[in-house]
């Protein structure tokens, strides 16, 4: 079985593939400081829950935007699973032009997206991400990366606008039923939720037209769920586009063995 590890700033998903099916999913809050240990125990006590066994694990892929944790998930797999495992971005093959002005930096999660969104839907694409960052990426029509944009995430913007404004309490992430608030928690609500839908369906727009054509709008991330039925500009919300590139990434790396 592989297991396919996609680490964020705010969450880590844990998955499982045996082969034909993912057969498994958990997220744990990123925390830099935790262990090899931990996370195996953590993750040990999960499968014996799905009726799996640690044991059953015999390859692991990883893709992380968190240096500092990249230590420790290393050191599970080869002290855990007895394996090298494989990290995107380092002895990964992609096969994916990366078309910005310096590719080193482009993100391994964007990368991994613009893989998963390309076999999946073909191109040209726009995928928005929505996480600790929200980020809208371009894939061309013969699946090339292309760049995009990179804005705070809402839960990030939240936060900002609860620790700046004395006054301003902290509040849960909620579509409102009104645009005009009638009470301070409903107005941030509202400031908050229906901004973003206004900033992505902007970047949406002014990203197409300087594309030039048109393309299929794809949403995922840990918050894309909450701008279902909210705005008719994004084609499909897809919670598994991660885990299909970071699988397509591992079976392109084992056929170049």
């Amino acid at each position: 079985m592989l297991l396919a590890i996609e680490q964020g700033n705010t969450n880590t998903l844990f998955a499982i593939h045996d082969g034909t099916d993912w057969v498994a999913q958990w997220r744990v809050a990123t925390e830099t400081r935790r262990t090899a240990d931990e996370y195996a125990a953590w993750l040990y006590q999960l499968m014996q829950m799905h009726g799996l066994d640690l044991k059953q694990i015999d390859d692991c892929i990883i893709s992380s935007v968190v240096p500092q944790s990249l230590f420790n998930l290393r050191k599970l797999a080869q002290r855990y699973f007895n394996k090298t495992p494989y990290v995107v971005g380092e002895n990964t093959i992609l096969n994916l032009d990366i078309r910005i002005d310096k590719p080193r930096e482009a993100g391994a999660d964007r990368l991994v997206n613009a893989i998963g969104g390309y076999i999946t839907y073909g191109g040209p694409l726009l995928i928005i991400d929505s996480g600790t960052a929200t980020t809208f990426d371009v894939v061309a029509a013969d699946g090339g990366y292309e760049g995009g944009a990179i804005a705070p995430g809402i839960n990030l913007s939240l936060q900002a606008l609860h620790a700046a404004a004395a006054k301003l309490p902290r509040v849960a992430i909620e579509r409102p039923a009104r645009k005009i608030g009638k009470d301070t928690v409903s107005a941030m609500q509202s400031g908050i939720f229906w901004g973003y839908v206004g900033l992505i369906e902007y970047l949406i727009i002014a990203i197409e037209a300087e594309y030039g054509q048109k393309m299929s709008v794809i949403a995922t991330g840990g918050v894309a769920s909450l701008f279902e039925g909210a705005t008719e500009k994004i084609d499909h919300f897809d919670h598994d586009l991660t885990l299909r590139g970071l699988l397509e990434i591992y079976k392109r790396t084992l056929s170049h063995s």
